[in-house]
């Protein structure tokens, strides 16, 4: 497989060239049909041991990333804060030098802090995935969010995508918005003004409040979770207020174009963001994110343990 990747690590999206994101997505599309085979696995990676280091809860993003290196034949290994040395007062560049004594070829990172991957990066020698630091960014994702986007559009180059909620503490939005502004999309994010970060147009993107006004104009709609563990209380009066005027409902969704996809990271509110119609009607690609999302991830520990890479 030809791959064009110069980065010892992925820690966001910005450093990226749109020629790596190719090779990235045509890397997963050959993946991804490994695990539609009877017998789901290669051996690929064996002899690799891959660290899944989360400091935060996860479902999709961790389970993706253990089942992506076991399908791989390499071996994974599964740390959470609570079963770590960090509730003993150790400290996370203490938690990653232990680790890195142990010899590991891949260590994947999610953690609170805005930041955290990169710092590892600089102190310690294996090659580093950011599975999330904050509300900073998570590639990943967002990576896997436009695997799922091509594969029904082709390119999304000249469309419109509206990112929707959430938008201020949304590590994901922004990935995304680095991303899909990189491949010549148009982005469109919502929400009550007190979700939108100051400033955000800096980043080329369209700030509207008023999503009714804006469904009409999109090719594909993000909504975002509500991420009320990072929020200071009273930036909306209340959820059912929220999804009243930001919530896509069945009524909202006739009035978007007919081939409009759906999409969503999860994990999802339902009858907040999304009414339970729409989240498993014909327009949601939610479940091909998931798929897709083992895919690319596998794709990144391939391109990551093959220690071809030149730079950060």
């Amino acid at each position: 497989m030809d791959i064009t990747f110069s980065h010892r690590n992925l820690l966001g999206i910005e450093g990226l060239r749109v020629d790596e994101i190719r090779s990235i997505l045509t890397a997963a599309k050959a993946f991804r049909e490994i695990s539609r085979r009877e017998i789901k696995k290669v051996p690929t990676l064996r002899g690799k041991t891959i660290i899944n280091l989360f400091f935060e809860p996860s479902t999709r993003t961790r389970t993706s990333f253990e089942l992506a290196a076991k399908r791989l034949s390499a071996d994974a290994v599964n740390i959470s804060s609570s079963t770590s040395s960090v509730t003993k007062g150790e400290t996370l560049l203490d938690t990653a030098r232990n680790l890195q004594a142990m010899h590991p070829n891949l260590i994947i990172l999610r953690h609170s802090r805005a930041g955290a991957p990169h710092f590892l990066a600089k102190h310690i020698d294996a090659p580093i995935i950011n599975a999330g630091d904050g509300a900073h960014e998570h590639p990943t994702q967002a990576l896997l969010d436009l695997f799922t986007m091509e594969e029904t559009l082709r390119d999304v180059k000249g469309k419109t995508i509206g990112i929707v909620g959430d938008i201020k503490h949304s590590r994901v939005a922004r990935s995304n918005i680095l991303l899909l502004s990189k491949m010549g999309a148009r982005v469109t994010i919502c929400g009550p003004p007190t979700l939108i970060p100051r400033r955000i147009e800096a980043m080329g993107v369209t700030v509207a409040t008023d999503l009714d006004a804006i469904l009409p104009s999109l090719d594909i709609i993000m909504m975002l979770r509500i991420q009320l563990e990072r929020q200071e209380r009273g930036l909306f009066p209340s959820l059912d207020e929220y999804a009243r005027f930001y919530g896509l409902n069945r009524q909202r969704l006739n009035t978007c174009k007919e081939n409009i996809l759906v999409m969503h990271p999860g994990p999802v509110n339902r009858g907040v963001e999304l009414a339970p119609d729409v989240a498993d009607g014909g327009h949601s690609v939610i479940l091909d994110q998931v798929e897709n999302g083992l895919a690319l991830r596998m794709a990144l520990l391939y391109i990551l343990c093959r220690g071809k890479h030149h730079d950060s």
